[in-house]
């Protein structure tokens, strides 16, 4: 039975006319389906999973093949060298590259490294010998961070004209990339897969070596003998800084900024400027990822954001001590993280934890979310006994029960639960957009300021009757 990782997002439809010149194609893949999970024509199957996750899974040796993004093997090989991935061929198509860019013509020599893909930047800081840097690992809105938040952004792009379209200066050409098949190495000895990589290999380019290219015919990482490094003026800070998240939470963001009377221009629906313009005087406004506000505002690159509970609740429960905290509870937003399963006949998890250990005593019990500290903290809070903790980057649904036994999800509506034919077992944190700051306040001038924002922002949080019944 061969088993085979799909991507979702950029890459799908391509991967989907791969699969179809193969003769093997899936019609609810091609076409978008909310479905994770497709029977294959020899009995095996087929996964949808975000690109991060495809080469962790055909390492595990959970899928023998799979389709991604070059750059993912590479995240993955940076920090995991002797991995089970055996990159099989170049599909040509999802051409992108790494780029090290940054704002301005020069960079302080106590290197602010920002990215998506931090185990990269890591291995690029050290090929350089810097010596001084950090590196802020981010699951998005790489881009938005520098000036003020970083010095060096690795981000991925098409050429150095979508480099420059964020306002950023092309400093290094650091990986190219593209869409390849890639095997687990174990898979590929044990079973035969012949037949099926025939087909594939068909619709591939031919592997044509590249400068810079590997032993296997995968381009390597380059990295610049130097960047301009030049001392940093002083970072004065004279405005309170407040940052606004995207995605899913950004409308009821906007709602709260309507009913609070702060006007952010810019900052709409459908919209995203990332330094949209306020009216409120002293304060400056950046747009990024929910997620990684809390280890924004811990580090003291925020005075307050607006993020999810459930997000502040991940944080930390993996930094007891961190100094976030949150000032209001925005009571909009609402949702549930659930602990989610299927093909279980138990109806709660204790019963089902005992039906697991019926089946095998030994094997340790899979837990798999995007909220790796809030799996970690549930799995220990309700005694699972041995475990070990999956992170995934999304398309969760597909995860269970093939690749885990428990999904710690958060549910809105429910519907992408039914769809993938779950059972919530059950509903335990409600999570709220809300208002998060450092317990160490703003001193001086900026003081009023931050009190003044967060008196203005409460006013825009739903009263707890209104809030319950949201």
């Amino acid at each position: 039975m061969t088993r085979i990782a799909l991507p979702t997002g950029d890459l799908r439809a391509d991967a989907a006319a791969l699969l179809d010149a193969a003769g093997a194609g899936i019609p609810d893949y091609a076409a978008g389906s909310r479905a994770l999970r497709f029977p294959l024509a020899d009995g095996g199957v087929a996964r949808v999973f975000r690109e991060k996750d495809i080469p962790v899974q055909v390492a595990l040796g959970n899928y023998d093949l799979g389709i991604c993004g070059l750059t993912w093997v590479e995240e993955l090989t940076q920090r995991f060298p002797g991995h089970d991935v055996v990159r099989l061929r170049d599909l040509g198509f999802g051409a992108t590259s790494l780029w090290l860019a940054a704002a301005g013509e020069t960079c302080d020599p106590s290197l602010r490294i920002v990215s998506e893909y931090g185990n990269i930047a890591v291995a690029v800081a050290r090929r350089m010998r810097l010596p001084r840097y950090r590196v802020f690992p981010v699951l998005g809105a790489a881009h938005a961070y520098p000036p003020e938040d970083a010095d060096v952004v690795l981000v991925a792009a098409g050429d150095e004209a979508e480099v420059e379209a964020h306002g950023l200066r092309p400093l290094w050409r650091v990986l190219d990339s593209s869409a390849w098949l890639i095997g687990n190495r174990r898979s590929l000895a044990a079973k035969d897969l012949s037949g099926v990589l025939a087909r594939l290999l068909a619709g591939a380019v031919p592997l044509a070596m590249r400068p810079q290219a590997g032993h296997d015919g995968a381009p390597a990482l380059s990295v610049p003998p130097s960047l301009p490094l030049r001392p940093a003026a002083a970072r004065p800070r004279s405005v309170l800084r407040l940052a606004l998240p995207d995605g899913h939470q950004q409308p009821d963001a906007i709602a709260v900024l309507e009913a609070a009377g702060v006007r952010v221009r810019g900052y709409d629906e459908g919209n995203i400027v990332r330094r949209p313009q306020t009216d409120v005087d002293g304060v400056e406004v950046k747009v990024i990822r929910p997620q990684d506000m809390t280890q924004q505002v811990a580090l003291g690159q925020f005075d307050l954001a607006i993020t999810g509970r459930d997000w502040v609740f991940d944080h930390l429960v993996r930094f007891p001590s961190s100094p976030v905290q949150q000032v209001i509870d925005l009571g909009r937003c609402r949702y549930g993280l659930a602990a989610i399963v299927k093909d279980v006949r138990a109806d709660t998890v204790a019963g089902a934890v005992r039906e697991w250990r019926t089946r095998s005593a030994a094997s340790p019990i899979r837990v798999a979310s995007e909220y790796a500290n809030i799996a970690d903290h549930f799995a220990r809070e309700r005694h699972l006994g041995r475990y070990s903790v999956i992170p995934i980057a999304g398309a969760s649904e597909g995860f269970v029960p093939d690749d885990a036994e428990i999904l710690i999800e958060g549910i809105d509506t429910g519907s992408s639960v039914r769809a993938n034919r779950l059972t919530v077992l059950e509903r335990f944190f409600e999570s709220t957009n809300c208002v998060i700051a450092n317990k160490q306040r703003p001193t001086g001038a900026l003081r009023p300021v931050f009190d003044a924002l967060v008196e203005r922002l409460g006013a825009g949080a739903l009263a707890p009757a209104a809030a319950r019944g949201a």
